[in-house]
Parts: C-alpha cells; structure tokens; sequence
C-alpha cells in the first residue's frame, strides 16, 4: 500500500520547534511535556492557548477571536447555552452509572432511533466514537464468523487497539494487517462511473479477503470519507457495493461519528444520501456537542450475539447527564432548523469556493454536501500534483489571521471545511475573504 500521508502529523506542532515559539506559550508546552507526556498532540506551527468558546468562534488567552471552520465535534456551535443548561441541571441532580433505571435513555433512544430505518431497532450508548466502532467490528465479525474488513485508504476510524488496526490515517509505520483490505478512494474522481468502480472495488476486496483465508465481515466507512479527502458525490454511489456486500454475507458499518446528526444538511445521516440501510451505525461526540458520549444502532440480534458470547456494559454510556446532553442537541438542531441551515449555507460556500477554483489554478477541486466540503490545491508547476505543503502553509496563514481549518486526504493537500451547523452567511463570507488573501499570501 502506498504510504498515507498522517493527516494528524500534517496539523500538528513539531515539538522541536519549542524554542521558537512565544514564551508564554513555549512555557505551557514544556508543562504539557512535563505531565502528559510524548503522546500529547497540539495544532499548527505555533500552538493556540485557546480560553472561552462561543458559537463559531474560539478565544485566545489574549482576546483574539478566530472562526472555527475544524471543529466537528461542537457541531451545534460552541458552548451552546441548550447544552450547557441541560448538563448542568443534570449534574446537580443526579450523575450515576446506567445500571439503575432511569426515564430519560428510553426517551432519548425512541427518539434517536426514529430518524434511523426501522431495521435499526436498538441503541448502545458509549462515551467515545472509538468505543463504537470497536463494537461494531466486534458485532459484525460475531455475526458473520469472519475477521476481514474492508476500509479506505486514508480512513480513521478511533484509536482502540482493534479500530486503529482500521484506520490506515494512524499509522506512522507500517501498514494494517492482512485482515484488512484497502480501497483506494482517491481513484475515484478518476472513474466514468463511480458507482459501479467503487462496487468493483468492494468485490475485489471481498475475493482478496477469501484468498487470504479471512473472509469479509464488513465494509467500513464514513459515508462523506472526510480523513479520505471527502467523497460526498454523486449521491448514491454506494449502493451497488452495499448490496453487493450484503449479498455476500458481509456487514455494511456506516460511521457517523463526522457526517451524522444532519452535517450534510440532507438528512440526519450522511448514508442517507445513497439509498442505503446500514447493518450498524456509530456515533460519536458530536452528539452530545462535545460530552463524552457516542452511541450504536444495530439490529437486536446483532446485539444478542455478542451478549450470549461475551455480554457487554458501558458504565457511564447512557449516564443521565449524557442523555441531557444528546436530548439538548436533538431540540437544537429541531428548533433552530440547522438541518436547513447546513444545506442552505453549504451550498452558498461550495459556489463560492467554485468561484475561486476558476480564478486560481492551484484549486483543483472542490467537493461535498451541507457544511462538510472539501477543497484540493495542486502544484499547476508539477502538472497539477497534489500540495501538501501549499495546504500546511495555508492552514498556518489562516490561523494567524483568525481562522482555524485543518488538512485532511490520502496526499494531505485537502482543507477540510466543517464550521459549527449554526454557522451564518456573514461567518461564511469572513471565511472566504480570509481564504482568498491567504492563497494569495502562499503563493509560490
């Protein structure tokens, strides 16, 4: 497999530049050395020491104000008061395991489940995404008797022992194991008919995954593929692999840790965009607006497998203050129809963006659905390769004017662009202004 470029790397503060950073912050990231240690990860070529969140802007410690166009998991915006109300009341009241019953989870799962195809009939709650895609490979390899599975080239998935396994995007070296077959996404934009190369490929996958002697037990993808580079289009290319895969006996685990709780402004859920039911679905932060929680939805007796082989318990999975949490977040995105608000503003920044692919040769692409929209810069000098290090200077010319964004893609040369759903035209229009200046400020 050819080497993935580590999107997390890409974004990330290199601590050998500690000594060139502010004092103030050079100082905090000694301390954050000192007691978290090596594995600790912080943002762009001089860390943030970011102090208060509000809807679509962060704060820094000396009152500079950036947009946050990166931030996936406070979807609804940051800090919104709904959220903040429901967890605190919550809190004072009652904040104890799932092992007692309580009105709210019940409540909280019809509700849940509803926007769900009814095929779907059971929830798991959990505190991570990661959590609940490692339930979901432990339900699908249950279920099916096999340990292959299917993914794509760049994907994340979480960082369980068996989910990193997973996410080809996490490895720094090496590659994933035999069990795990990886489809070449990037390819895709190539194809006359994406639908029936991306079929090709899962059928592939599948025959590589018998020779091997693993079988497949499922296809496993974030359904707008946004650590991939974002693939959204044509809506409903996943079809035909889907019901291939299923045909075959295979599992079709559609995360929705990213796309989920209406990003793509088409639905509640990023698969619905192609016409297909999922075996399982994950969820992740995202809703709870960033409470430690994530949930599963999956047939019960997937679910009953599992529990007449090894049972399994979340302590603190579908706690009373989580429930408040993920309740908040349903009456916002209702309430201030953001749903709505994701196609309409969405739709405003990807003609935009359009706009600015034909004045700029080094935009190559621009891709996506509702306010998850990825864009592509090149080299025009190197016949339009991908640039990675365009993208790296980009990301870091943002946020020194007040914008935080991130990379993401197979080559690490696609901005990622998912600001809070809440997100309004004059916020989109700064975004874009800032973005122009900074392709012109980066230009070779």
């Amino acid at each position: 497999m050819e080497k993935v470029r580590g999107i997390l790397d890409q974004n990330a503060f290199s601590m050998a530049h500690i000594d060139k950073a502010d004092a103030r912050i050079g100082a905090l990231v000694r301390k954050r050395l000192e007691t978290v240690g090596p594995t600790s990860m912080l943002f762009y070529e001089e860390p943030l020491h970011i102090v208060r969140g509000e809807r679509v802007w962060l704060f820094d410690d000396q009152g500079k104000r950036y947009l946050d166009v990166y931030n996936n998991v406070p979807s609804i915006g940051h800090c919104h008061p709904r959220v903040v109300q429901a967890v605190a009341e919550q809190m004072g009241t009652l904040n104890v395991h799932n092992r007692y019953l309580h009105e709210g989870i019940h409540r909280y799962a019809e509700r849940l489940l509803d926007t769900l195809p009814r095929t779907l009939n059971r929830l798991v709650m959990m505190c991570t995404g990661s959590e609940s895609n490692d339930m979901a490979l432990r339900l699908a390899r249950g279920w099916t008797g096999r340990q292959g599975i299917i993914v794509t080239e760049a994907a994340y998935h979480g960082n369980t022992a068996a989910v990193t396994e997973v996410s080809p995007s996490s490895y720094k070296q090496g590659t994933p194991p035999d069990h795990v077959h990886i489809l070449p996404i990037s390819r895709m934009s190539e194809q006359a008919d994406p639908a029936a190369w991306f079929a090709e490929q899962v059928r592939y996958g599948i025959e590589q995954l018998e020779a091997r002697g693993h079988g497949c037990a499922a296809l496993l993808v974030d359904s707008i593929f946004s650590s991939d580079g974002i693939y959204a289009d044509p809506a409903g290319f996943l079809k035909p692999a889907v019901e291939l895969l299923q045909s075959r006996g295979g599992l079709f685990i559609s995360d929705e840790v990213q796309p989920g709780f209406g990003r793509t402004g088409q639905g509640m859920w990023g698969f619905s965009r192609h016409g297909v039911t999922p075996d399982v679905v994950t969820m992740g932060k995202p809703m709870g607006n960033g409470f430690p929680m994530s949930g599963l939805a999956a047939r019960e007796e997937l679910l009953a497998v599992l529990n007449a082989d090894v049972g399994y318990f979340n302590t603190f999975g579908g706690s009373p203050v989580a429930v408040a949490a993920g309740t908040a977040v349903l009456d916002v995105i209702a309430e201030e129809d953001l749903m709505a608000n994701a196609t309409r503003q969405g739709e405003y920044f990807k003609r935009q963006l359009q706009d600015i692919q034909a004045r700029f040769e080094e935009v190559s692409d621009v891709r996506g659905a509702g306010l998850f929209l990825g864009l592509d810069l090149c080299d025009p000098t190197r016949d339009g390769a991908p640039d990675a290090q365009r993208t790296t200077a980009l990301i870091n010319d943002l946020k020194r004017n007040g914008v935080l964004i991130g990379g993401a893609g197979k080559s690490g040369s696609t901005l990622k662009i998912r600001p809070p759903l809440c997100i309004e035209r004059s916020e989109a229009d700064l975004f874009l202004d800032r973005f122009e200046q900074s392709l012109r400020t980066t230009a070779r």
